[in-house]
């Protein structure tokens, strides 16, 4: 199925990181670690994106980290994506040994983020923090990032202001909301980047959402559980009035499918992807 949606032309396959199953949440998110499934994938394709959709760098050592993604972004070429995120999933941060982490977990992302960007980033880097220990410049983490620094998205706030998220990160992966909020969501994050970062400067808007494809062409969109259900056609006005928007990026979780995946990508990729080409 990877090779397929490579073939096809879409623009990236995104894994999910929930490190522990938890039956009162009901949802594994999937089976296999974030890292090691994409460095698979990253052998079996050329041209598309791998990307973490999103890994929960609070419960990750942020060395460890980036021993991880930068090794993926190596074997793919400078394939790696990194969504990153806080997790909210209470029940795991005990699980971890961090009992009293779960609420002060904003802190914790912004010190495992930097960390990470210094190791991958920087040879032989001074950083570091209480909670996670430091690199003091005597020894350093290789490889690093492929083409110089791995592109980071925030996933939804990550208990963090959007200022913050415009001056840290390379784009903003957000939840799935309706026509009605994306608009003032994704203008607001256009607003932050000019505001902080300067008027020119490009910081992309992502969104994710659950989805099926309707075997009829036209039939409308229609809200399923955290995304959408539409056929091609509608689907088409949908992306095209989201782009109106400025959502640069649309990432199709496929459970929800009521046919066969194959059929659905095949379908997509003739009528869909035209409109919305990937380079």
């Amino acid at each position: 199925m990877a090779k397929m949606a490579d073939s096809l032309g879409f623009a990236a396959l995104w894994a999910r990181d929930v490190p522990t199953y938890d039956p009162n949440f009901g949802d594994v998110g999937q089976i296999y670690d974030p890292f090691t499934y994409l460095a698979f994938l990253a052998a079996a394709t050329k041209r598309i994106a791998l990307a973490t959709g999103s890994a929960v760098i609070t419960l990750r050592h942020p060395i460890l980290l980036a021993k991880q993604a930068a090794s993926v972004d190596h074997l793919s070429e400078g394939r790696l994506l990194l969504g990153v995120a806080s997790g909210d999933r209470p029940v795991e941060y005990p699980v971890f040994g961090l009992t009293n982490e779960f609420e002060p977990r904003g802190e914790r992302f912004r010190e495992a983020l930097a960390i990470f960007r210094a190791a991958t980033e920087l040879s032989f880097p001074v950083a570091g923090s209480p909670r996670y220990g430091s690199l003091t410049g005597h020894v350093d983490t290789l490889p690093k990032a492929f083409d110089g620094a791995i592109p980071v998205l925030v996933t939804g706030r990550s208990r963090q202001d959007v200022d913050w998220i415009a001056k840290n990160s390379d784009g903003w992966f957000y939840y799935f909301v309706g026509l009605e909020h994306v608009e003032t969501i994704a203008q607001s994050w256009q607003d932050t980047v000019r505001r902080t970062l300067g008027e020119g400067v490009f910081k992309p808007f992502a969104q994710g959402a659950f989805f099926d494809l309707h075997p009829s062409p036209n039939y409308p969109a229609e809200p399923i559980h955290a995304g959408i259900r539409a056929g091609r056609n509608a689907l088409v006005q949908y992306l095209h009035a989201l782009q109106e928007r400025e959502v640069h990026h649309f990432a199709m979780n496929l459970k929800p499918l009521r046919r066969p995946a194959a059929e659905v990508l095949q379908e997509l990729a003739e009528f869909v992807l035209p409109h919305f080409p990937s380079h």
